[in-house]
């Protein structure tokens, strides 16, 4: 009966979710107007309070309406509808404003193009079961998000996160959930969008802790943004203005995004040429990104923090061992001849450092996984080491290890099923397997929640190596990114 629904009073109005078991689950929550029509390239606009109760038994619309790729390896459905700024929030006191509960809010990867914060892996049942609400929010992705446009905000994308936030700090006791207590974390771009929200301004009253898990060096300049927003909307043929965008519909914009994104030769790369690119580009070469030199984000994040902006906020950062280390394996066979030392140093690297970054990695015996690993480093070993030493303090390192018997690597997102406790959620044997460790993710879990509870992981604090190991002995694998910076 609807009447035995969880039912909880937001400042908006009355949303009812559903009951799973010993928690309850309240999905598609609007925390902003839906950015359509005048509001398709503007900040947030604050929802408008509705008569009755919301249904919040359903995922509401999302802002992926193109998935990553065919297959991804975290589940990311994509849900249809216009008012895609919305959270679900997954609770085990809802209506209980005197609970206090620490509160995890998790915002989805994706490349800041794609991913959805309604994915399987994400239900927040696990850190229910141990006294913790979460959220996922969602915001806008790609050029509506991140797309530099003349007479539009900056940062669209962030000022949604931002958004989320504040109906988080308004809203979230109503669910049993202390709005003084709340971690912030994310995956890969949810990772970058986390630090970038540590090293925002604006954002420093929301949130108290950070989990930053595979958090890639995605940025532009304001200057980069510029140039690439004018030569898109020349792609387009529209003016750079919002009249300009107007003029295209949805299905237009994100065609000419997939073109500006594609990528291809007519023959494979030589490894030393993938060496090259991968250094001159960070390692991901990616249009739409959150861009520093805006209020929202007036430093880069790594400045951001040595400037001391995010120095009373916890911090766990971390990365899995081989986050893109398979993306040469399909060259392997054609690299086979190739001496990796030589690739690195012909492509960029020193030969003194190039010889010791492959001695530094011996379970990689190929020079496409050496070269792969030069993808992984490059673009978030390195940059997790460098916001880990631009903080003198209240930092914890992790180091994600187990290989996922799929590859035999830990590769990117591996992890998450683990830190979730979700073993059992769609998907995950095709990443880590049939029969993940439990133990690991008991660990790993147990972790997570003694950090969002109490601001201490329970490993010692940062000190330039002594990071914490999951699912491998404990050794400072860090120092080979060291190489490199």
């Amino acid at each position: 009966m609807v009447e035995d629904r969880p039912l909880v009073q937001t400042r908006s109005g009355a949303v009812r979710g559903t009951w799973r078991g010993g928690s309850a689950a309240f999905l598609g929550i609007p925390f902003a107007q839906a950015p359509v029509g005048e509001l398709r390239f503007a900040a947030p606009a604050p929802t408008e309070p509705w008569a009755g109760v919301l249904d919040a038994s359903r995922p509401g619309p999302t802002p992926q309406r193109r998935p990553f790729g065919e297959v991804t390896t975290i589940p990311e459905p994509s849900f249809p509808g216009d008012a895609t700024l919305n959270v679900n929030v997954f609770t085990p006191v809802p209506g209980q404003p005197d609970a206090k509960l620490p509160v995890l809010v998790w915002i989805h990867g994706g490349g800041f193009f794609a991913g959805s914060p309604s994915s399987p892996w994400y239900d927040g049942a696990a850190y229910n079961r141990d006294g913790v609400v979460t959220v996922s929010l969602s915001y806008r992705l790609g050029f509506d998000g991140f797309g530099w446009i003349a007479d539009a905000p900056t940062n669209r994308g962030v000022l949604d996160m931002i958004a989320g936030l504040e109906w988080v700090r308004d809203n979230i006791a109503a669910f049993g959930g202390d709005p003084d207590a709340v971690t912030i974390s994310g995956q890969s771009a949810g990772g970058a969008a986390v630090l970038a929200l540590l090293s925002s301004p604006p954002a420093q009253s929301l949130f108290a802790r950070v989990i930053a898990h595979s958090g890639a060096d995605l940025s532009l300049t304001l200057a980069q943004a510029e140039q690439i927003g004018r030569e898109f909307a020349a792609q387009a043929g529209v003016e750079p203005t919002r009249a300009g965008w107007s003029t295209l519909d949805e299905d237009a914009v994100l065609d000419l995004q997939a073109a500006r994104m594609a990528t291809g030769t007519d023959a494979p790369l030589s490894a030393a040429a993938a060496v090259k690119a991968t250094l001159d580009s960070g390692g991901i070469g990616i249009p739409f990104l959150p861009l520093v030199g805006d209020d929202v984000l007036p430093l880069a994040t790594v400045d951001a923090l040595a400037s001391g902006i995010g120095a009373d906020k916890d911090l766990v950062i971390g990365t899995v061992a081989h986050e893109f280390t398979m993306a040469y394996l399909p060259l392997a066979e054609a690299w086979a001849g190739t001496d990796p030392v030589a690739a690195l140093t012909e492509g960029g690297l020193a030969p003194e450092v190039a010889a010791a970054y492959v001695a530094g990695q011996p379970e990689l015996s190929s020079t496409a996984a050496i070269c792969g690993q030069l993808v992984t480093d490059v673009s978030f070993r390195t940059p997790s080491v460098a916001c880990a030493d631009a903080r003198p303090t209240r930092t914890w390192v992790y180091d994600f290890r187990w290989p996922s018997p799929v590859l035999g690597l830990a590769f990117h997102c591996t992890e998450l099923p683990f830190s979730w406790d979700c073993l059992a959620a769609d998907g995950v044997t095709a990443a880590d397997g049939p029969n993940p460790p439990q133990d690991l993710a008991t660990e790993m879990h147990t972790d997570w929640v003694r950090f969002i509870s109490t601001g201490d992981p329970g490993w010692p604090l940062w000190d330039g190596h002594n990071a914490k190991v999951f699912g491998a002995p404990q050794a400072d694998h860090y120092r080979i990114s060291r190489l490199l910076g």
